[in-house]
């Protein structure tokens, strides 16, 4: 497995700066988050999309996938959602990303409408994203926490354009074992976001090991089925002012995942 962590962990840094972060602590490549406050989202130029692939090739570094907000279970009208995709998806294809991920974001429907309008939406933008190489990963949040919720959107889906991004708080939080969560997620399975945190009810990222999370357990069970996709770290701490710099961080981080990952094989 290759180990990644998410730009969510360092909001707003240059990319020179991401990919020195990368390169001197042994990440193979870098999720980008794709938000107004970050230097590459689908709002930017040509330009900046040629500065990005520039400086992760300069570092040896790949960009994994673009961390994008369209929420397709969302109530309201399918276009806005799908063209949201779409745009996601042509700056995955002009960094060279071959992800990209979006959020259930069901809210309160309950799961028959919430499930309805996101198989609906990924259908829809499935043929554009496999004629740009890129999949649309259904990150376990919120509304489908769960590799059970989640699959049941992709198992009707059914494209090669469309899979899933395993959040393992989410799932851990949704009360799924591991090896239930991947017996779920695993034919669509894109990659894995990992992270740590004290507890349910305490969710200011920690550094990996520090908290929780059955990490280890969740290492194992990709391991023996035969996954060998991205680790990705993220350390949320955009949204909490107490987290502790990552920077200082991914050192520890990268060996705690290969003692994992030695642990495994």
């Amino acid at each position: 497995m290759k180990l990644a962590f998410s730009t969510l962990g360092v909001p707003g840094l240059p990319l020179t700066d991401v990919v020195r972060l990368a390169a001197t602590n042994g990440y193979h490549g870098v999720e980008l988050r794709a938000h107004p406050e970050e230097p590459v989202h689908p709002g930017v130029g040509a330009r900046e999309r040629g500065d990005a692939v520039a400086a992760f090739r300069a570092g040896g570094v790949e960009v994994v996938g673009v961390a994008g907000y369209a929420r397709v279970a969302e109530a309201g009208e399918d276009g806005p959602v799908v063209d949201e995709v779409h745009a996601l998806v042509d700056l995955a294809h002009d960094l060279g990303a071959p992800y990209v991920r979006v959020f259930p974001g069901g809210g309160e429907q309950g799961p028959g409408k919430a499930d309805a309008h996101a198989v609906r939406r990924l259908t829809a933008a499935a043929p554009y994203a496999e004629e740009r190489g890129v999949r649309v990963l259904l990150e376990t949040h919120d509304s489908h926490r769960t590799g059970a919720a989640a699959a049941r959107v992709l198992d009707a889906v059914r494209r090669p354009g469309v899979g899933a991004l395993w959040d393992v708080m989410h799932t851990w939080l949704g009360g799924e074992q591991p090896s239930a969560s991947y017996a779920a997620l695993g034919p669509h399975l894109g990659y894995v976001q990992v992270k740590d945190i004290a507890g349910p009810d305490d969710t200011v990222p920690l550094a990996l090991g520090a908290g929780v999370l059955p990490l280890g357990e969740c290492v194992e069970v990709l391991s023996r089925g035969g996954w060998d996709g991205w680790l990705c770290w993220e350390y949320e701490a955009r949204w909490y002012a107490s987290a502790a710099p990552l920077s200082g961080l991914l050192a520890d981080g990268r060996a705690h995942l290969g003692r994992l990952l030695n642990e495994a094989a």
